[in-house]
């Protein structure tokens, strides 16, 4: 099945953005004005930092798993950000920065659980394709 166009959009900005973030993070590590933010955190700096790298590194292989039609991928992505979410949201101190992050969430969530991305991510024939 033809993989719909919002899957491939979806993968390519998660994997493309992440790779970006991944490397600007770590650039960004010995920057005091970025210690100093997340050390208001409730969560140690080596905390953030690992979540920070795990879920970027996620967040690539599910981009790409998306890419493959795998349907873990789109599972684990939505479950890691949720978690995430969640987590910035009982732990940070600016929450108001967390609404971008959880808008684009829930328009990620429309486009990969419609009909077609459905059918694409479980093999089936989508039902306005049939």
């Amino acid at each position: 099945m033809k993989r719909p166009t919002s899957v491939t959009v979806i993968a390519w900005f998660l994997i493309v953005t992440s790779l970006i973030s991944l490397v600007s993070s770590y650039v960004s590590m010995d920057n005091p004005l970025v210690r100093e933010l997340m050390s208001k955190s409730l969560l140690p700096l080596s905390v953030q930092y690992a979540m920070m790298f795990v879920g970027l590194l996620v967040t690539v292989a599910t981009g790409v798993a998306m890419l493959k039609g795998l349907g873990w991928g789109r599972l684990v992505y939505f479950a890691w950000s949720a978690v995430g979410l969640v987590i910035g949201l009982a732990t940070s101190p600016m929450k108001m920065a967390m609404i971008p992050g959880a808008v684009l969430l829930a328009i990620f969530a429309f486009f990969l659980y419609r009909p077609k991305a459905n059918a694409y991510f479980g093999g089936q024939v989508a039902a306005n394709d049939a």
